[in-house]
């Protein structure tokens, strides 16, 4: 799989754990073709999900948060107005935007922007065109997750 299929799948299903299991499909798995058994990066395709990771999060139409039972998420731009009408049901920290940034020193460091501060004005604008039944719908089984 490459960026641009990643891509594609983050679209299709519009929210998708990088490695944990959940109600929405694990991204390191279908990069890798198979169940991965412990951890990704010890996967013989742990390098190839880190490069499509770091690719899909310098993404415009992609939000890296930790929504899904506080884990790293990735979700399509075609979602996020559903997100932000829904966002008084959830803790505002499940949908910081979450930036991993490994330093020169070769540490990660974990950077957040607070939500709404990374909402664009016309994800904005559709959200209050949306009907909170209606948002609930787009969101699928992920709008019922832990910390609501």
């Amino acid at each position: 799989m490459n960026v641009e299929q990643a891509l594609a799948f983050v679209r299709e299903h519009g929210m998708v754990l990088t490695a944990a299991r959940g109600p929405v499909p694990r991204l390191s798995e279908v990069i890798a073709g198979e169940p991965i058994k412990g951890s990704w990066w010890a996967h013989p395709k742990g390098r190839d999900i880190f490069a499509i990771f770091r690719e899909l999060a310098d993404s415009p139409d992609i939000l890296v948060c930790r929504f899904v039972d506080g884990k790293v998420t990735l979700v399509h731009r075609r979602l996020w107005p559903a997100l932000v009408r829904l966002a008084d049901r959830y803790d505002p920290a499940r949908l910081a935007q979450v930036h991993e940034e490994h330093t020169a020193k070769g540490r990660h460091e974990t950077r957040e922007v607070p939500f709404p501060q990374w909402v664009p004005a016309d994800v904005l604008d559709e959200a209050k065109q949306l009907g909170a039944d209606q948002a609930l719908a787009m969101l699928g089984p992920a709008a019922s997750t832990k910390g609501t």
